[in-house]
């Protein structure tokens, strides 16, 4: 409040001196005035001086009335600010000691929470050191006592120590070893048949997680004609027409007495579709000769070139494999016209890869790669007709050329058993793909080859000694072998039929498995007169 009476008194002073300065300035204007103008005029100038003076003594008060309002405002103001920061001040002294009350309270619980803890455990400390002395002493009597005991056998038994120890050892040898044998059976049979159980689990429901389709593609090709006049404008003039469309397709047109129908015949199954598709457009078109076939092979041969990449994408889409190489979308849209007994090769890839994930997610595996693996197992056959060797080796050879990974190239290489598997998703992708193949409608043959697959199991069975009759039933899935029972016994029935599975397994190519059922009965027959 002192430093704020100063301030104010300062500030009327320096009022003060500017009035006192204004009045001599009056005072110095009408002397001023009085020297120019001489007597005449100082009477004017006297009043004027005057009115001045007054004026300023005025204004003076004025100010000094103002400024010490406005010093006892400024006073007021400042005191209340005072008092708030004052008070403000002391809250927060007030609640610093709360707290430090509270924090010393705090400390004087966890102070008496110590000695507490302290004086139990010189209790326990305590307790411990006498049972320590308690299980000393009865250490020792034990000892005593067993060297007693061991002297008494000793004398009852007439051997040494090294003797005992030597019949002790050898019994508890012969008692562990009979036990770790027995054990070891129970659990190599209990896991024998966990496993049993746990991969019939798994396989049924990757089966009933992924219900495909029951059907397979014709793979024989065929165009409609309008009538038997559009065949010879196909052949042309002295057959330049149909070898025109040869040359530049690669395929054999057939044409015969059925009515209505040009067959289209290639090993290629993408220049047979090729062929297909210009031999439709040309007859719809009905300019038929070599310079348009020349063009409208091409321009098909474009749009079957487009039309596989985006097969390829959008299987990619719908298996969710994602970082494929682009080189590989035209090799997995070609899949989509190459066929394996009837089945289509693309379709099976993807049914091969939604069952890869199922298994590996049932046993704890990467379902993703699963997926990938099953999906790009039979990728070499996309170009199997262009290049020697089997579709896994040459799978596996351009997947190592488009940088995947080595799980996927192994799996690829391995899921026919071609080379070892060195990780857990090629048996997956082996067992997924013969799910795929062997399920019910997915593969067919045609009439000549199923007979001949029928006979040639038949005659396999009967080619051995003592079999009476042998039949070839379930569309080849299983022989029915009858054997004499005069010439065959029981041990002798199980390797005969051991012996036919292992004679199909080398001799038959056929997708699945084939089951060998072998009968042998025995009829006692007697007659009572």
């Amino acid at each position: 409040m002192q430093s704020l009476t100063i301030l104010a008194a300062a500030d009327v002073i320096g009022i003060l001196l500017g009035a006192v300065g204004g009045l001599v300035v009056g005072v110095a204007v009408f002397w001023a005035i009085q020297r120019v103008t001489g007597k005449s005029h100082i009477q004017a100038a006297k009043q004027q001086a005057e009115t001045v003076v007054h004026d300023a003594r005025l204004q003076a008060e004025n100010i000094l009335k103002t400024t010490q309002l406005e010093a006892k405002s400024d006073a007021i103001k400042r005191r209340e600010e005072f008092e708030k920061e004052t008070t403000e001040v002391r809250n927060e002294l007030r609640e610093t000691e709360r707290h430090l009350s509270k924090r010393e309270d705090m400390v004087d619980r966890k102070w008496e929470s110590i000695n507490t803890k302290e004086r139990e455990l010189e209790n326990r400390d305590k307790k411990s050191a006498e049972k320590e002395r308690e299980l000393a002493n009865k250490d020792k009597q034990l000892t005593n006592t067993l060297t007693e005991q061991r002297a008494q056998l000793l004398r009852i038994a007439n051997i040494t120590v090294e003797e005992a120890k030597e019949i002790l050892l050898s019994r508890l040898e012969d008692e562990v070893t009979h036990e770790a044998s027995n054990l070891v059976e129970r659990v190599v049979n209990k896991a024998k048949e966990e496993a049993d159980s746990r991969s019939r689990e798994i396989t049924l429901n990757a089966i009933q997680r992924y219900a495909a389709e029951h059907t397979c593609d014709n793979t024989v090709s065929t165009v409609d004609i309008p009538n038997d006049d559009m065949k010879g404008r196909v052949i042309g003039r002295e057959g330049r027409n149909i070898r025109a469309f040869e040359k530049s397709t690669g395929v054999d047109v057939i044409i015969d007495d059925t009515p209505g129908v040009v067959v289209v015949s290639a090993f290629d199954p993408i220049r047979r579709e090729v062929a297909r598709i210009s031999l439709d457009k040309l007859i719809q078109d009905g300019r038929i000769h070599p310079a348009r076939i020349e063009e409208i092979v091409a321009e098909t041969q474009k749009e079957l070139d487009g039309k596989i990449i985006e097969i390829g994408k959008r299987v990619t889409l719908e298996t969710n494999v994602n970082g494929l190489s682009s080189k590989l979308l035209p090799y997995l849209g070609r899949l989509s016209y190459r066929t394996s007994y009837g089945q289509n090769v693309l379709r099976h890839s993807v049914e091969v890869a939604f069952l890869s994930q199922s298994m590996a997610e049932e046993l704890g595996l990467d379902g993703a790669l699963a997926r990938r693996c099953g999906l790009l197992h039979d990728i070499g056959k996309a170009v199997d007709h262009e290049i020697e060797g089997g579709h896994p080796e040459i799978g596996a050879e351009l997947a190592r050329k488009l940088k995947e990974s080595p799980t996927v190239i192994n799996a690829i290489a391995a899921h026919h058993g071609d080379v070892p598997a060195t990780t857990p998703y090629a048996p997956l992708i082996s067992a997924a793909d013969a799910m795929s193949a062997s399920r019910p409608g997915a593969r067919r043959e045609t009439l000549e080859r199923y007979i001949k697959r029928l006979e040639s199991l038949e005659a396999i069975a009967n080619g051995f000694d003592g079999i009476k009759q042998a039949f070839a039933i379930q569309a080849g899935r299983e022989i029915r072998v009858i054997v004499d029972p005069e010439f065959v016994d029981d041990s002798t029935a199980w390797k005969i039929a051991r012996d036919i599975a292992k004679k199909v397994e080398d001799e038959l190519t056929y997708p699945g498995e084939i089951k060998i059922t072998l009968l042998r009965e025995v009829r006692c027959t007697e007659y009572a007169r």
